[in-house]
């Protein structure tokens, strides 16, 4: 007598439905009863205490309010962008439990038992481990640098100012206003093709200068020639020894164009006249601040050269000296390739980081001197006018259209450099 095997009814398309439907209902109806409890339970709980919540949001965000001196803009606008966190999260979750269910549906189809409730909870535990581990650091990080990152971008599309401030006035959506601002109002335009041309220039060129000075000492102490080489190379460190903003406030008083000691005990003495306007002449101003960023930048540089050049083999110079090569061959083709290779994405960072060196800029002379027909200084660089026009003039919504732009800017540079560098290749394809 034949007997027939039992047809397994279990059916992964319902199993998706009610997931769907609600969470936890798939997870239900395929006897996973802990976990399926949780998502009703995590779906409930969400209902009650946010929903009212996002509904406030979604509503602020689109209108930013419609009651001059009763709705808060910002604060609507706050709301809004967490209420759709909120919701990528939980779509997120539900999009998990969806797939869950499904997939766990299609195994009980195929003749997979589910464990026994000790053996699925110490399954489960081994799984989440990570995701529990992990989740309060991803949770930390959306709402420390996800949500300040996702306000800014926000704000380039508002009309948020010192004259449009709520709760007395209500902001409003403005679209590409403010980037128009930039490259159409003469004093917008002026002013950012001006911060914006000396950003360029400021970042190349200090940075650059920083980078030779530092391999030109790196391999001048590296020489075996050179005795006391630990004497020099402490030496050679110590401006990174002092910090930063203190070798500055030092420099600027040191350049002040009345009593600094430059003009006073160097300039004048040996050239007569009243000395050089350092604070008062952009241009003698953003030579200074080149060659400060070159002093205060050079010694990381110079620590990096010398650690790379300490592990290159004395072999490869020793072969290259057979087959007669030069000082500058063996400098091209051995010596700069393995220091580029080993160093390509600290220097990126480099230029990527004086790009933004408030620091300098503003503790020097705070962006000085003035231009006549620019809201900026005759030094600042983009994130110091970005500064300014928050805390000076708040210009919110203009500082944030132009922090857009840098960041977009920084971002471009970074990806290209690191596509281009060999710093992720393969050894053995340098």
């Amino acid at each position: 007598m034949n007997e027939n095997k039992p047809v397994n009814k279990h059916n992964p398309n319902i199993a998706t439905i009610l997931s769907i439907l609600f969470a936890g209902l798939g997870q239900l109806y395929n006897k996973r009863y802990l976990k399926g409890t949780s998502f009703i339970i995590v779906e409930i709980a969400f209902i009650i205490t946010s929903l009212d919540f996002i509904n406030l949001g979604l509503w602020g965000i689109r209108t930013l309010g419609t009651i001059p001196g009763e709705d808060h803009s910002i604060y609507l606008l706050v709301y809004g962008i967490v209420s759709i966190l909120l919701l990528l999260i939980v779509g997120t979750l539900y999009v998990f439990n969806v797939k869950d269910a499904r997939k766990q549906a299609i195994k009980i189809k195929n003749g997979w038992k589910a464990p026994r409730f000790s053996e699925s909870i110490k399954e489960g535990y081994d799984k989440a481990f990570p995701y529990l581990m992990t989740g309060p650091g991803l949770a930390l990080l959306i709402f420390t640098v996800v949500f300040p990152l996702l306000f800014a971008i926000a704000l380039a599309f508002t009309n948020y100012n010192l004259y449009n401030s709520p709760p007395r006035n209500l902001v409003e959506w403005v679209g590409f206003e403010n980037f128009q601002k930039l490259f159409t109002v003469n004093l917008w335009k002026d002013t950012f093709l001006s911060v914006f041309s000396w950003t360029i220039v400021w970042t190349i060129v200090a940075t650059s200068f920083q980078i030779i000075l530092g391999l030109f000492l790196a391999v001048l102490v590296n020489d075996k020639r050179v005795k006391f080489k630990k004497t020099i190379r402490t030496i050679l460190i110590l401006p990174w020894a002092v910090p930063g903003f203190v070798s500055i406030l030092i420099f600027a008083a040191m350049f002040n164009d009345q009593f600094g000691a430059i003009n006073r005990d160097i300039i004048i003495p040996l050239f007569g006249g009243e000395g050089l306007p350092w604070l008062t002449d952009p241009f003698y101003t953003r030579i200074v601040l080149i060659l400060i960023q070159t002093w205060l930048g050079y010694p990381f540089i110079f620590a990096l050269f010398s650690g790379v050049l300490s592990s290159i083999s004395n072999e490869w110079y020793e072969a290259a000296d057979v087959d007669g090569a030069t000082r500058w061959q063996k400098f091209r083709h051995i010596t700069l390739p393995h220091i580029l290779f080993a160093t390509a994405p600290l220097l990126i960072i480099q230029y990527t980081t004086n790009f933004n060196n408030f620091n300098i800029i503003y503790l020097f002379n705070e962006g000085g001197p003035a231009i006549q027909g620019q809201n900026a200084g005759g030094t600042d660089i983009l994130i110091s006018w970005v500064y300014k026009l928050t805390f000076d003039m708040q210009e919110y919504s203009m500082a944030a259209a132009i922090s857009l732009i840098i960041g977009l800017i920084v971002s471009v540079f970074a990806i290209f450099q690191f596509r281009r560098t060999s710093s992720f290749k393969e050894e053995g394809n340098m």
